[in-house]
């Protein structure tokens, strides 16, 4: 089943490419004029581009390296002037001093300073010397710390020419950059193409060549995500169904199949021959397995090491935040399994960030709608004890100031203000009613991506836990970010290597050469033929196999994105036939609804449904109203336009809302690429104040305001897609569309309301691979690291 696709080449529209790509792309400059002329390597270029933008800047950038080398420095000097150089007898007091004073006065036993407490240099010295352990954790903190510091100044040479290249090429001025948006920043580039031939291979790039590059390895990893190839989910006792991906693990992975020694690219563009060779498959797991074990028995030797740093800086970062906002722990975050579920094909990390802070509050509400009564009595109860014992301390402390000398009263006083503070944070707020089934619509609305499964049981707690692993408690990161160093080489040793075949023809199968770009993961074409689903809207223009279907309708709604995202993009005639069919479906959809305006002004309404702020900021207002038309029709809060025989569905309001993106913006040009299907992010609604206020337009910059629309328009979309595919598994379910590694599912159960008719669904559910946690800022900083690496 594995080996039905082969890996292939995809032709130009443009021109063929020259042979021998990485001996004729060289970077040449021509007189006292700097020019950017056959880059050599253009991945690494756009994605210099691309950090340099979002980092604002090279001032910004330099400041950060330094700091965090001066941070590093700092951890390892302190920790071990806590070890080696402080007498903690005498900062107890466990140990009397005695002080001469001028004039024989008495000795004073009762005051002790600091540096009474820290030992004379020679001392502290000796004590280093002693201790071998020490000497051998301070070399690798030396080594790592050089090792460091040479990739800085590389990093900060090369991003200099970045700069040079922003205000010479661009023509952008680095004190003027945070005036510009991605978007202009790429059209500026495929300017400069046409000018100065960056990339020899082809006269023009598009906006997709330029993704492709900045994403080409981040793209595959969202497909072995997509299609559950990855082993990060495991069965455990007690705790039952987890997953596992830390940054560690996420490193480790990046290093074994795109860019270390022995991985499966021979370069950042092309993956190696015997990879694309059905015949070599075998021999190439079997090394690829090896590869595996020794990777892990690295990370084994090197397990003390990195365990050690990774508890002092989570020391360091967290101790004074946690004794200061002890409810931090509890606070929620998008794991890093989730960020990659979640992220579309040929998404930016600016975009993926954008879009799940949208949902960061729709999310937190659902999960904070789902109480534990249990745990509800504990908190109550353990709240109630600590608050007593802390209340008479408090009492004493104000009527004595003496009670804190007492040993250990400060400990007692801040171990239970912690205790009181946890407790609190598990009792919920008695007035606040939620509903489950329209919270996770809006969830949806803005990640885009929901299992099957969870339509109509937003209420159950098996939806809840599955939403859990995607939307953890800061603390479980923490725990697994502590732990990563003792369970990656377990997982590097014992479960990776069973799936090295796999992993191959994963490469093999869903590997194209695209003229002008080199080897990319097939699913980044956004090929509706190849790889999308007949479920999600693609019957009839689709020739892929259960096997080469993208899950979720990942290839529909990733296309859906991009188009919107780029508006002057040409999508290939698959891709444009699909988007004409959707955009025809919206307007089929939208003449049996009533009109946006009707709809639109219904949004204070749905907003006080699905909201307890007293007014939806839009886009949220936007999708409350659409998200609320079924509700307040079906209760009869608002009037049944009698011209229209069914009540307004989810899908039509949303396609009625659509229907409407057709007015240009003010003030904006009318492009002519504008008109291509699915392609409204230069738009606003007919009614520009419904969704935007005038203050608003007034404050927002043209960009930002185009960022908002398109973000509202996508989700629209994706609610839309959402409704038609649970449509069609109730007319009639087709063939599961599961990968070859996921074994197949249980039959979907009918969708039911929400409430109680939620709760009495018996059906079963198939588990979803979820989980991980991981810091954005970290993922670009490790992105960036392999590009000047």
């Amino acid at each position: 089943m594995a080996a039905q696709a082969e890996y292939r080449r995809l032709e130009d529209f443009e021109e063929d490419s020259p042979p021998g790509e990485e001996e004729l792309l060289v970077h040449v400059t021509e007189g006292l004029q700097d020019s950017w002329h056959h880059i050599k390597n253009l991945d690494n270029f756009f994605t210099k581009i691309y950090h340099f933008h979002q980092k604002n800047g090279f001032a910004c950038m330099m400041l950060s390296d330094i700091f965090e080398l001066v941070q590093f420095l700092f951890v390892v000097t302190f920790t071990t002037f806590l070890l080696c150089c402080v007498e903690y007898d005498v900062l107890f007091a466990n140990r009397p001093l005695n002080h001469s004073h001028a004039g024989g006065a008495a000795p004073d036993r009762s005051k002790v300073t600091l540096p009474d407490a820290v030992l004379p240099a020679p001392q502290c010295a000796q004590r280093i010397r002693a201790s071998g352990w020490i000497i051998f954790l301070l070399v690798m903190a030396a080594v790592f710390w050089l090792y460091r510091l040479v990739k800085v100044l590389c990093s900060l040479l090369s991003y200099w020419e970045i700069r040079t290249f922003y205000v010479k090429a661009l023509n952008i001025p680095s004190e003027g950059l945070c005036n510009y948006s991605w978007q202009e920043v790429q059209a500026r580039l495929i300017s400069l193409q046409r000018r100065q031939q960056m990339c020899v291979h082809k006269r023009e790039l598009t906006e997709l060549d330029i993704y492709h590059r900045i994403l080409r390895f981040k793209n595959y990893t969202v497909a072995m995500v997509n299609k559950s190839l990855l082993p990060v989910r495991f069965r455990l006792p007690l705790l039952g169904p987890v997953v596992f991906l830390t940054q560690g693990l996420k490193y480790n992975l990046e290093l074994l199949l795109f860019w270390g020694p022995g991985s499966l690219f021979q370069n950042k563009w092309s993956l190696r021959p015997q990879c694309k060779r059905a015949g070599a498959r075998r021999e190439l797991a079997r090394r690829l397995a090896r590869t595996m074990v020794l990777l892990g028995l690295a990370n084994l030797l090197l397990c003390p090491c990195v365990l050690v740093w990774q508890l002092l800086y989570a020391f360091f970062s967290y101790a004074e935040v946690i004794k200061r906002e002890p409810g931090s722990l509890g606070a929620r975050r998008w794991s890093l399994y989730g960020r990659h579920y979640l992220r579309h094909f040929n998404e930016l990390n600016h975009e993926l960030q954008a879009r799940l802070s949208r949902g960061y509050k729709p999310a937190t509400k659902y999960m904070n709608s789902f109480t534990s009564p249990l745990l509800t009595v504990l908190a109550k109860n353990v709240g109630f004890f600590a608050g007593s014992i802390l209340a008479v301390l408090i009492v004493l402390t104000v009527y004595d100031e003496d009670v804190l000398t007492v040993e250990h009263i400060l400990t007692a006083i801040t171990l239970l203000g912690l205790v009181v503070t946890l407790a609190r944070s598990f009792i919920p707020d008695e007035h606040t009613v939620w509903c489950p089934e329209q919270l996770l619509q809006r969830v949806l609305a803005h990640v885009h991506y929901m299992p099957d499964h969870w339509q109509g049981n937003a209420s159950r707690s098996e939806t809840r836990g599955e939403m859990a692993q995607l939307f953890q408690y800061k603390a479980v990161f923490i725990l697994e970010e502590l732990l990563s160093p003792i369970l990656t080489p377990l997982i590097l040793i014992f479960a990776l290597p069973a799936r090295a075949l796999d992993i191959v023809d994963f490469f093999r199968n869903f590997t194209v050469e695209v003229v002008g770009v080199g080897d990319i993961c097939s699913f980044a074409q956004l090929d509706v033929r190849n790889h999308g689903n007949p479920q999600w809207l693609s019957a009839g223009q689709t020739e892929a196999s259960v096997y080469q279907q993208a899950e979720n309708g990942k290839t529909e709604l990733s296309l859906m994105h991009f188009a919107i995202t780029n508006p002057r993009w040409q999508p290939p005639p698959p891709s444009e036939l699909f988007l004409s069919q959707l955009k025809e479906k919206v307007q089929q959809d939208a003449a049996a609804a009533p009109p946006a305006q009707h709809i639109l002004a219904e949004g204070p309404l749905g907003a006080s449904l699905l909201s307890d702020d007293s007014a939806a900021a839009a886009p949220d207002g936007l999708l409350a109203s659409v998200l609320a038309r079924p509700i307040l029709s079906a209760s009869g809060l608002v009037s049944r336009d009698r011209r229209f025989a069914q009540p307004c569905s989810t899908a039509s309001a949303a396609a009625s809302v659509l229907a409407s993106l057709a007015s240009p913006l003010p003030g904006r040009a009318r492009d002519p690429s504008a008109d291509s299907p699915g392609c409204h992010s230069d738009r606003l609604l007919p009614e520009e104040s419904l969704l935007l206020s005038e203050s608003r337009l007034r404050s927002l910059s043209r960009s930002a305001l185009l960022s908002e629309v398109a973000s509202a328009e996508m989700s629209l979309h994706a609610i839309y897609l959402h409704e038609l595919h649970q449509q069609q598994q109730q007319q009639g379910p087709g063939p599961q569309a599961v990968g070859v590694w996921v074994a197949a599912g249980a039959p979907k159960p009918p969708s039911v309301t929400t409430g109680s008719a939620a709760r009495a669904s018996q059906a079963q559910h198939r588990e979803m691979p979820l989980g991980g946690w991981a810091e954005e800022e970290e993922e670009e900083e490790e992105e960036e690291e392999q590009t000047t690496g």
